[in-house]
C-alpha cells in the first residue's frame, strides 16, 4: 500500500489490540495495512485509464466509423456465455441474413485478457469482417476484470477493424 493512506481510502488493517483497564483506553496498533476489497482494482483500474488516456487511446481520432451495412460480422465471446446467444437473436432479429465469425475466449481467469486481445489481432489477420462485437454478460468486477487489462486497449486501440465493446448485461 502506499506509504501514507489517503483520505477516503478503504483499507484492510491487521492490528493488534490493547486495553489499558484502569482508564478504559482500547486502541489498535496497526501491523499491517493494504486497500480493501474492490479498491485495489478500481485504483490500478484508473492508473490504466490515465495512462491510456494520455497516449490518446480514447480519444475520438482514434474511433472507426462502423459500418451501416456490414457484410460479415466477428464476435470475440466466451461460446457458452449467455451474452453470445443475446448479441446472435439480436444479430437474427435485425440482420437475419448476416454472416458471423466466432473467435472464440474463455473471458475471464488467468490469462483471459491475453487471449481476448490474440483473438482481436487474429480478426485483423484474416480480415473477414467489417466490425468486431467483443462482448461478455454481467459479473462482479472481478469477473469482468479481463476486458480493463492493458492487452485488451491496446488491441482494440491497434485494430483496424471497428471495435464494439458490450461488457455487461444489457
Amino acid at each position: 500500500v502506499e506509504a501514507v493512506p489517503r483520505n477516503g481510502m478503504q483499507v484492510e488493517v491487521l492490528a493488534l489490540p490493547t486495553l489499558y483497564e484502569a482508564r478504559g483506553d482500547f486502541q489498535l496498533i496497526a501491523e499491517q495495512l493494504r486497500p480493501a476489497g474492490l479498491g485495489a482494482l478500481h485504483e490500478a483500474y484508473e492508473r490504466l485509464k490515465q495512462k491510456l488516456e494520455a497516449e490518446g487511446l480514447f480519444s475520438a481520432a482514434q474511433k472507426r466509423p462502423l459500418p451501416a451495412m456490414p457484410a460479415q460480422v466477428g464476435i470475440v465471446p466466451s461460446p457458452q456465455a449467455a451474452a453470445l446467444r443475446d448479441v446472435l437473436t439480436t444479430l437474427r432479429r435485425r440482420m437475419p441474413a448476416i454472416p458471423v465469425v466466432l473467435y472464440p475466449v474463455p473471458v475471464q481467469g488467468e490469462g483471459a485478457a491475453q487471449k481476448i486481445a490474440q483473438a482481436i489481432r487474429m480478426a485483423n489477420e484474416r480480415a473477414e469482417c467489417d466490425v468486431l462485437i467483443v462482448c461478455r454478460g454481467g459479473g462482479s468486477m472481478e469477473d469482468l476484470w479481463a476486458f480493463n487489462e492493458e492487452a485488451v486497449a491496446r488491441a482494440i486501440a491497434a485494430s483496424r477493424i471497428p471495435v464494439v465493446c458490450g461488457v455487461g448485461h444489457e
